[in-house]
C-alpha cells in the first residue's frame, strides 16, 4: 500500500472527501450503451444549452481529460470528488473553486475540503481556459466541473451519459461552518445519511447509488481506524479487518488502502458485493447493508450492474441540479478561482486565457 502525507488524510472527515481513484497508468473506457431515464430538469438547464455557441464543448473537455488520465488516472477521482463537494455545499455553483478573500476563508480551507486534490482545481481552470479560447466566455466553471466529473466516471470504466448544462457560477463561497455541516460524514450510519440527503431532496436510492462512487478510490487509514481500534467493529469481516490492520497498525497511520478490494481499478458494481460480504471500508459504507431500509437496494445493485449504472446516472443528474444558478443569476467566471472584477474588460479576458493555455505544462 502506498503512503500518503498526514495532511492529506488527517482532515479527511467526510464520505466523498476520502476517495482517491487509483487505476494504474492508463484510463479505462466503458462499452455501456448510452441510455437513461432522467429526473426532471431545473428551469434554465438544457440538454443542448451550448449547441449554438460552443458546440464542441464536450469534445474539448473529454479529449483533454483523456490526455490527463492517460498520464495520471488518479486525477479522475479528484474531479469526481470536486463535483460532489461543490453540489452538496450551497449547490452546484462552482463555489468550491473560489479562493478565500478579505471576507474570509474559502470552502477549500474547511476541514473536509483540505484533502481535495490541488491538481483537480488546476485541471478545471485549464479546461476553462481551453473552452474559453475556443468559444469565448460562454461556459461556466460549474458546468465544466460537472462535465469533468461525468468524464471521470466514464473514462474509469463507468457509464457514459448526458448531463444538462446551463449552470452559472456563484458570486460567493459558503462559510466554513456551512461547508462542514453539509458534507455527510464517513462515520455516519445509514439513518443519519438518509436524513442528511433527504434535506437535499435526495432519497434512499440516491444515497445508495451515489455511495457507489466508492467502487473506485483509496482512503487514508485515519478515516476508518475507529472501526479497528480499540475494539473491532463486529459488522466487519474478520479476515478483511486483519488485512486492514497490516496496512494501518496504528490509529494515526498515514498509509492508504483501496475502497473496493475486488476491482479497485474499475468503476463497476463490486463495491456492493463488498458490502454484502461485510468488506465495506467506512461505517457509512457498511451500514448501508446493515440498515434494513437500504439493504435491499445494496443487494439489487450487487446482483445487477446495469441497474446500478442506471440509478447512478439518474442520481448524479439529480444531484447535479441542486440549487443551481441559471439565467441572470450568478456569472460566468473568467478565472474559476476568483469572482470576475466588477468591470471585466476584454483585455483582461484575453490575458487570463492566454496565460493559462501557455502555462499548461506547469499544471501537470
Amino acid at each position: 500500500m502506498a503512503a500518503s502525507s498526514s495532511s492529506t488524510f488527517s482532515s479527511c472527515a467526510f464520505i466523498i472527501s476520502c476517495v482517491l481513484l487509483f487505476t494504474g497508468s492508463s484510463y479505462l473506457s466503458s462499452s455501456v450503451v448510452e441510455a437513461q431515464t432522467t429526473p426532471p430538469l431545473v428551469k434554465g438547464l438544457s440538454w443542448s444549452f451550448y449547441k449554438s455557441n460552443c458546440a464542441n464543448l464536450e469534445k474539448i473537455v473529454r479529449d483533454q481529460l483523456k490526455i490527463v488520465f492517460k498520464k495520471d488516472i488518479v486525477q479522475a477521482a479528484g474531479l469526481l470528488r470536486l463535483h460532489f463537494h461543490d453540489c452538496f455545499v450551497q449547490g452546484c455553483d462552482g463555489s468550491v473553486l473560489l479562493d478565500g478573500s478579505a471576507s474570509g476563508p474559502g470552502e477549500k480551507s474547511a476541514a473536509p475540503n483540505l484533502s481535495l486534490r490541488a491538481e483537480a482545481f488546476k485541471i478545471i481552470n485549464d479546461l476553462r481556459a481551453r473552452v474559453h479560447k475556443a468559444c469565448g466566455r460562454v461556459v461556466s466553471c460549474s458546468d465544466i466541473t460537472a462535465l469533468a466529473a461525468r468524464d471521470a466516471v466514464y473514462l474509469s470504466g463507468g457509464p457514459d451519459y448526458k448531463i444538462p448544462l446551463g449552470r452559472k457560477d456563484g458570486l460567493n463561497f459558503a462559510t466554513t461552518e456551512a461547508t462542514e455541516n453539509n458534507l455527510p460524514a464517513f462515520f455516519s450510519n445509514a439513518s443519519v445519511l438518509i436524513s442528511d440527503l433527504k434535506a437535499k431532496n435526495l432519497d434512499i436510492t440516491d444515497l445508495v447509488a451515489l455511495s457507489g462512487g466508492h467502487t473506485i478510490g483509496r482512503a487514508g487509514c485515519t478515516s476508518f481506524t475507529e472501526r479497528l481500534y480499540p475494539t473491532q467493529d463486529k459488522t466487519m469481516d474478520p479476515k478483511f479487518a486483519a488485512n486492514l490492520k497490516l496496512t494501518c497498525p496504528k490509529t494515526d497511520t498515514t498509509n492508504t488502502t483501496v475502497l473496493d478490494i475486488r476491482t479497485p481499478n474499475v468503476f463497476d458494481n463490486k463495491y456492493y458485493t463488498d458490502l454484502v460480504n461485510r468488506q465495506g471500508l467506512f461505517t457509512s459504507d457498511q451500514d448501508l447493508f446493515v440498515n434494513t431500509n437500504t439493504r435491499p437496494i445494496v443487494n439489487s445493485f450487487a446482483a445487477n450492474q446495469t441497474l446500478f449504472f442506471e440509478k447512478f446516472v439518474f442520481s448524479m443528474i439529480k444531484m447535479g441540479q441542486l440549487s443551481v444558478l441559471t439565467g441572470a443569476q450568478g456569472e460566468i467566471r473568467a478565472n474559476c478561482s476568483a469572482r470576475n472584477p466588477s468591470k471585466l474588460s476584454s483585455s483582461y479576458l484575453s490575458s487570463v486565457v492566454d496565460e493559462e493555455i501557455n502555462g499548461e505544462t506547469e499544471a501537470f
